[in-house]
């Protein structure tokens, strides 16, 4: 496994820098630590404009960059830490979040904090959030990527995101600020968020000898700025249009949130599309396009995706939930 050094904060470049390792089509496996300026980091499937609080954000000049991978909008800056495993060859089976995240609770013990899986994608700390996960997987080969709150500004991110009620709900809790923690109110030593990541690194892997630190070129860092100018750094990608709509849908199941927007004229679905901090790997514009022109009704909508395996675009969600999301 080769750890590539990346000092940027930008983070476009480095949502892009993370990308171009992923559709590298080589033989190596990658492992990178990185950082970035005060952002909010939306998932693939999600509505931009309603995750964010879009006047605080515009006030203090939060970046708003969409990742690859599902799940929901998170907030980084420079008290936070990401990590990303890229891996060729994996196996379905091994699309498994644990094995990720129980090298950071191994490292984690090693400073003497003990922390633990929760739910679908979360570590925690005294049932707190630290670090939320998600993955994509394409071609056999998996990104999956998480946060570590070390030392962040808890209330720019209670105020930069905008979280919804039934999340809270389905949590049991009142606020984000209840639910989300610093590692560094844990630690024994007080050091510094750099510190930190130097020593996080030594203590993931200081039992394999496989891992070595490898370099860039110049021609893959023109392809990695090439890619954020054309993708990253575009209102298409970040933001994106969200169809006109008269029918509104949104259903929150243990595997994550699914809302649609439907235009439906005389009885017909005329467009629609699905939002969420769901996972999975499909391209959501197969099923739309299926169930454009398509009779707002149950069975012609079970007969459009009949043919699909639902589990690709939405990992863990029955085709009856999804239709339920659509009616």
């Amino acid at each position: 496994m080769l750890y590539i050094r990346n000092e940027s904060n930008n983070p476009y470049f480095n949502l892009a820098f993370e990308e171009y390792l992923f559709n590298l089509d080589d033989n190596e496996n990658y492992f990178l630590l990185w950082q970035n300026e005060p952002t909010i980091v939306v998932g693939k499937h999600q509505n931009t404009a309603q995750e964010i609080n879009s006047d605080y954000v515009k006030e203090k000049g939060i970046h708003v960059v969409r990742r690859i991978t599902g799940g929901g909008a998170v907030y980084h800056d420079l008290g936070n830490i990401n990590y990303s495993f890229i891996i060729k060859n994996m196996k379905k089976a091994d699309y498994d979040f644990s094995k990720f995240t129980i090298p950071i609770i191994k490292a984690l013990k090693k400073f003497g904090v003990e922390s633990e899986l929760s739910g679908r994608n979360d570590i925690t700390i005294d049932g707190k959030k630290f670090s939320g996960n998600a993955q994509v997987v394409k071609n056999s080969k998996l990104l999956h990527h998480g946060t570590l709150l070390f030392d962040s500004k808890m209330d720019e991110l209670t105020k930069a995101l905008n979280v919804s009620e039934d999340k809270f709900t389905s949590k049991g809790v009142k606020s984000v600020r209840a639910r989300v923690t610093n590692i560094k109110d844990y630690m024994s030593e007080d050091i510094t968020v750099s510190e930190f990541k130097e020593m996080l690194l030594k203590f993931m892997f200081d039992e394999d000898k496989e891992l070595k630190e490898g370099t860039l070129c110049q021609k893959d860092y023109d392809e990695i700025n090439s890619l954020m100018e054309n993708k990253y750094l575009t209102w298409e990608w970040n933001y994106g249009k969200s169809p006109e709509f008269n029918v509104k849908q949104s259903k929150r199941f243990p595997s994550g949130k699914i809302e649609t927007l439907a235009n439906v004229k005389d009885g017909i679905i005329q467009d629609i599309k699905f939002y969420g901090d769901f996972f999975g790997n499909g391209n959501l514009e197969d099923i739309q396009s299926l169930l454009r022109g398509v009779r707002y009704e149950e069975s012609h909508i079970r007969n459009a995706l009949k043919d699909i395996n639902i589990d690709d675009y939405f990992k863990n969600i029955s085709l009856d939930e999804v239709v339920s999301c659509i009616l």
